[in-house]
């Protein structure tokens, strides 16, 4: 681990996301609690949100070309912010359920989890499904995929409920990594939602430097992994 910073207790995180080096993003969901937040990184502050209607919740957040894309978890609706402003910009419509986002850069499409097995691609303009991959380590599926973070060619997902990050290879669905993280949170939860949720990788960080919190975690990590 390299580093913490202070994060809210009342933000049941869904996704995460850094907007350059000094400004992070932040889904929070729950029915009537929903949100968009702009935080400081280094207070772990709120320095601007968004209330979502009460009958969305909000799930996994992914920026790309000053747009921000916050999924919805039953709803199948994808919200569209300015990334700048945190105005609604627009919306996209997908059928299923929304767990986790991110945009792969280079292989420019969204990538976005349902809790399956399968990682699903959208376009990045209009969000129609391009393909899908499944998710493998050895010969078993890995199933409950949630928060998503690309990093290069590849992506971590964190498997909903569990303390587990896999490191995907996105063109094959092959697990590469897994890194354990339950030495991280809070050691009695006040509730067994409060699970780990939320990676975020800031631009110029080398690729093993990460940031990570979970469900109304008191603490945001920056933790690095090995090769």
């Amino acid at each position: 681990m390299i580093d913490t910073r202070p994060h809210s207790t009342d933000a049941f995180t869904q996704g995460l996301v850094f907007d350059g080096r000094d400004r992070l993003l932040e889904s929070a969901g729950t029915y009537g609690g929903s949100e968009l937040r702009e935080l400081d990184p280094r207070s772990g502050d709120a320095t601007a949100t968004r209330a979502l209607p009460d009958e969305l919740f909000a799930e996994g957040l992914g920026l790309h070309e000053g747009r921000l894309v916050q999924l919805t978890w039953r709803e199948e609706r994808a919200l569209v912010w300015d990334s700048t402003s945190l105005e609604v910009a627009g919306e996209h419509s997908y059928e299923g359920e929304g767990w986790g986002l991110d945009f792969d850069a280079k292989g420019d499409r969204w990538v976005q989890s349902d809790g399956s097995d399968r990682l699903r691609f959208r376009d990045p303009d209009t969000f129609a499904p391009t393909g899908e991959v499944v998710v493998r380590r050895g010969d078993r599926s890995i199933s409950r995929l949630n928060e998503l973070e690309v990093v290069g060619d590849e992506v971590w997902a964190n498997i909903w409920r569990s303390d587990v990050l896999v490191r995907i290879d996105l063109d094959t669905g092959t697990v590469t990594a897994e890194v354990d993280l339950a030495a991280l949170g809070p050691e009695d939860p006040a509730s067994p939602d409060d699970v780990l949720n939320g990676i975020a990788h800031r631009p110029g960080d080398d690729p093993n430097h990460l940031w990570v919190t979970g469900k109304r975690w008191p603490l945001l990590y920056q933790i690095e992994l090995s090769d």
